[in-house]
């Protein structure tokens, strides 16, 4: 069955890249409405669907944009929750042109969806089945889909950093490993590139609150990580947030070496014109069992943990 939330739950904070105060609220929507950004600083408002096909190229996070050229930026963290608790209709308000940072992962987004509940609705769910393998390269990098009974992401990456080095990790998403696994991983970057994204006017609104920073072997970021992983945990957050894009739950492999947003859009503009490589399926009870957000419910009790985690960025 498809699900919204049971009530508006509201985010305020800065935005990561513009440092702007913003203020973002999910809302609850109706069936087959799917999950809709709206831009309510401007007159009239403007939607923007958080579909594959409306996102442009962008290398540090995800945005939207409309044949206007109105844009919304940073959507890939509160998308991840929204797939990882099984939200598949919500309208998501934001006053400004990005998404709040909070604290650089889904953990807040993904506590205020569990404070407010889960709401079932009387339609059926559709999921995306990819039918055969996919890939799109660039240099060393290649993200790629391949058919699976459910997804399964699995993410590897190369730094030079020794605070980062080689990492790789494979999950099966199904049952809640979102909530477990990934949320609570933060956006990291190099101390080396801080400087440069600001002079390129980006990264204004990033602290050591909102994000982890490594020089070398060094952690700058007071606390240190939260999984000795956590750099390619956070990656396969963004990957969960930016396949959330296809618009239906998908059932693939999804697997990542040295990928980023623009190229995980690149993949799904790719599956999407082949109409050879994916098809429709309608979700039966044991199908349903198998995504991101079966059985997030019982995870209620988590909700002020993960809340207290963030509380510092707020």
């Amino acid at each position: 069955m498809q699900a919204t939330v049971k009530d508006k739950v509201t985010f305020a904070g800065v935005g990561l890249h513009s440092g702007a105060a913003t203020r973002l609220e999910i809302c609850p929507a109706p069936v087959d409405h799917g999950i809709v950004f709206r831009r309510s600083d401007l007159s009239p408002a403007v939607d923007l669907p958080a579909l594959w096909n409306h996102v442009t190229p962008s290398k540090l996070c995800t945005l939207l944009q409309n044949d206007q050229g109105v844009t919304l930026s940073t959507i890939e963290h509160v998308m991840a929750a929204l797939a990882g608790t099984g939200i598949h209709n919500a309208l998501v308000t934001v006053d400004g042109p990005e998404v709040p940072i909070l604290d650089g992962s889904a953990a807040p987004f993904v506590a205020g969806i569990l404070e407010v509940g889960i709401a079932r609705q009387a339609a059926p769910l559709r999921a995306i089945r990819v039918l055969r393998m996919v890939e799109v390269r660039e240099g060393e990098a290649f993200a790629r889909l391949s058919p699976a009974d459910h997804l399964e992401i699995d993410f590897e990456i190369d730094f030079t950093d020794a605070a980062i080095g080689h990492q790789e990790k494979r999950l099966d998403m199904a049952n809640g490993a979102f909530l477990r696994e990934l949320a609570d991983s933060r956006t990291f970057c190099r101390a080396s590139d801080v400087a440069t994204m600001r002079r390129n006017g980006l990264a204004l609104g990033g602290t050591y609150l909102n994000a982890v920073v490594v020089d070398g072997a060094r952690v700058l970021t007071p606390g240190g990580l939260r999984h000795s992983d956590e750099a390619v945990r956070h990656k396969m957050l963004d990957a969960t947030g930016d396949l959330a894009l296809a618009g239906a739950p998908l059932l693939a492999r999804y697997t990542g070496h040295r990928a980023g947003h623009a190229m995980t859009n690149r993949l799904l503009r790719a599956l999407f014109a082949d109409p050879a490589a994916w098809t429709w399926e309608l979700c039966s009870p044991d199908l349903e069992n198998r995504l991101p957000g079966a059985g997030v419910a019982d995870y209620g009790p988590q909700a002020g943990l993960l809340r207290a985690m963030s509380m510092a960025a707020e």
